[in-house]
């Protein structure tokens, strides 16, 4: 009897798994939210007469200040610690999003301004959302299971396409766009209430055992990356060399430089499917906004399996080879290549071969979108809600040129061909830096400033 209740209390808890899952959840929330206007936009377009230079401007607002606002978001996560701030990211971004159901009882002209300034809105406090899950990963797993994590936490951003774009087109068919942003936000706000109530650090959790707390510190997670303290309002001392000296020294790594060149170049992919592919579905494929809330969810899925199937893959190549180096860029590179499928689309007539590319080019990004877990491998421990935030500033920026470009596109051509070649090129430019540019994939060790 006594072997059987050794043997169960060295028995690992797995709290981890509970706590990837609160990030895939929030991640879901988050890109539905993103997402909205872009279910609503092909009424909302119609209703206040808007042309696609004007639709790839109020797309673009979200990133302006998205990215702006990355490095200071990831301060707030150093200095705060990432359980509060990403709470209060979580409500704030959601209230900005249910508020934008409002703009349709304004004026048109109104409307437009207002519905931009609540975008630039959603974009500030959504800022400290994917640092704080690459700081959160870092701290809960180990290295050997951290690429998994990461992949997993990331594939929400399909997940959000295959659950809640049928739901959205849904309710802008039968009940108005306006109604999309409120259900969306008020959703948005019970999940925050749900993070604060139960995810915390490793050595806060009260679920966690000795047995799990040992196996992911062993394994190189970051257990005291936000350790409790007296006061859960008080700033940490800041470190030594902190502030712009960390941001200097992370922008002179040739490494991290690869690594946000092919962030950037992987999210325009993101972006395009975000802002612009309901609308390509609608306009270019002439589906209602019913039948593309649907489509959508297709290669939405295949992203979602691509997402897990890469962390998977990655973490394999990691426990049999050793290098950290080839786990991540073999499944980015090899992932680029095959979403360069994108430009097929634009050779084929029928839908189900269109849906078929654009389900092959998300299943390739999907295995590529390794980002996340390279930032928790390479950030370096005193800095890693700035290493994160300069990380997602420069993938970011694509939210911005991404529908801008596309719109300009659109209207110089009237026709979604080139945009596709644009997203396609893409593809190749991230395999080109992670291939050429960012050599091999380490830990930043930060000199201290004299």
């Amino acid at each position: 009897m006594s072997a059987v209740v050794s043997a169960a209390d060295v028995r690992r808890s797995r709290v981890r798994l509970f706590i990837v899952t609160m990030l895939f959840l929030v991640t879901t929330v988050n890109y539905a939210d993103r997402a909205t206007l872009s279910i609503a936009g092909p009424a909302l377009s119609k209703e206040l007469h808007l042309d696609p230079v004007a639709m790839g401007w109020i797309f673009s607002a979200f990133g302006w200040s998205y990215v702006v606002a990355q490095v200071p978001g990831g301060w707030l996560l150093d200095r705060y610690g990432s359980r509060l701030v990403y709470a209060f990211s979580i409500i704030v971004w959601s209230l900005f999003t249910l508020m934008q159901g409002w703009v349709g009882f304004l004026s048109a002209g109104a409307a437009v301004v207002v519905l931009f300034a609540l975008r630039l809105l959603v974009g500030v406090a959504e800022a400290p959302s994917f640092p704080a899950n690459a700081r959160i990963v870092a701290a809960w797993f180990p290295g050997n299971e951290r690429g998994t994590a990461s992949a997993f936490f990331n594939s929400g951003q399909y997940f959000a396409t295959v659950i809640f774009a049928p739901l959205m087109g849904w309710i802008a068919h039968t009940y108005g766009w306006r109604y999309v942003f409120f259900v969306m936000g008020a959703l948005g706000v019970v999940m925050g209430l749900v993070w604060i109530k139960t995810v915390y650090g490793p050595k806060e959790h009260p679920g966690i055992n000795e047995a799990e707390f040992d196996y992911i510190k062993e394994g190189g997670a970051l257990v005291d990356l936000d350790a409790p303290k007296n006061d859960l309002m008080q700033a940490r001392a800041p470190e030594a060399g902190s502030g712009w000296d960390h941001i200097r020294q992370l922008l002179s790594n040739r490494m991290m430089l690869g690594v946000y060149l092919g962030q950037y170049c992987i999210n325009t992919l993101t972006y395009f499917f975000l802002t612009w592919f309901p609308v390509y579905l609608v306009k270019e494929r002439g589906l209602s906004i019913l039948q593309a809330g649907f489509v959508a969810t297709l290669p939405a899925l295949c992203g979602f399996i691509g997402g897990v199937l890469g962390g998977i893959i990655s973490d394999a190549i990691l426990r049999g080879t050793g290098s950290l180096t080839m786990a991540r860029k073999i499944p980015i590179v090899g992932g680029m290549l095959l979403s360069m499928s994108i430009i097929a689309c634009n050779y084929v007539e029928g839908q189900a071969l269109v849906v078929g590319f654009m389900a092959l080019a998300f299943f390739g990004k999907g295995i590529g979108a390794l980002g996340w877990a390279v930032v928790s491998d390479t950030s370096p421990k005193e800095a890693g809600g700035v290493s994160g935030g300069l990380f997602n500033t420069f993938g970011n920026l694509s939210s911005i040129t991404t529908p801008i470009v596309i719109g300009y596109i659109l209207a110089a051509t009237g026709s979604f061909n080139g945009a596709l070649v644009f997203v396609g090129l893409n593809a190749l430019v991230a395999a080109f830096a992670y291939l050429v540019i960012v050599g091999k994939i380490e830990r930043v060790v930060l000199k201290r400033s004299s």
